[in-house]
């Protein structure tokens, strides 16, 4: 299971800090990649199977998060909706190698009113998220933020990424741990089975 605690992926990039400026450099400009449904599917990451299911389902506890502009917001406004709420940050290496596929689904599935929200726990906000998206060419995918991780505190996260799939009637029904194949033709499957 690949999930990446703060401390831990601080505490190992301060002991690695020798040569890799380059690297980072690197990192932080990738070549651009174009996904599509046909090449949607990145290199190791896990397929979809690895979801815990809530038994039985129920609300998550209320929890605040933030859109792009500041705007308060919680899961009741996304009422007769399917939310995937991605818990995530820039600085997490699996969330960033995840995140092409949920721009795939989440313009896949918009049409269904099938939400995806990536909660960016980055303290640097708006400006940090759009630089990000920018750099990465990443579009489709709203500004959402859980700056102090209070909303990731409050679901119970372990670590990032971190997912919780809602319902449309607002109950969290699954969980996910750590990055997933979330464009193939299974994973889009299997969201629209969990979120009815």
């Amino acid at each position: 299971m690949q999930i990446t605690r703060r401390g831990a992926f601080l505490g190992g990039a301060a002991a690695l800090t020798g040569g890799t400026l380059a690297a980072v450099a690197l990192w932080r400009k990738p070549a651009p990649v174009v996904f599509t449904l046909a090449n949607a599917v990145t290199p190791g990451l896990k397929p979809l199977d690895g979801f815990v299911a809530k038994t039985p389902p129920g609300p998550p506890p209320a929890a605040g998060f933030f859109d792009g502009d500041g705007v308060s917001h919680s899961i009741a406004d996304f009422a007769g909706q399917g939310l995937i709420i991605n818990l995530w940050a820039t600085w997490c290496i699996p969330c960033v190698a995840e995140m092409p596929e949920l721009q795939v689904m989440a313009k896949v599935l918009a049409a269904e009113k099938v939400a995806v929200l990536p909660l960016s726990s980055d303290r640097g906000g708006a400006a940090v998220v759009r630089k990000f998206y920018a750099a990465h060419e990443i579009q489709g995918l709203g500004v959402w933020l859980d700056p102090k991780g209070e909303a990731a505190r409050a679901w119970g996260a372990r670590g990032l990424p971190t997912t919780l799939i809602i319902d449309r009637q607002g109950r969290e029904v699954a969980r996910l741990e750590g990055a997933f194949e979330w464009a193939s033709p299974a994973s889009l499957a299997e969201i629209r089975r969990l979120v009815g």
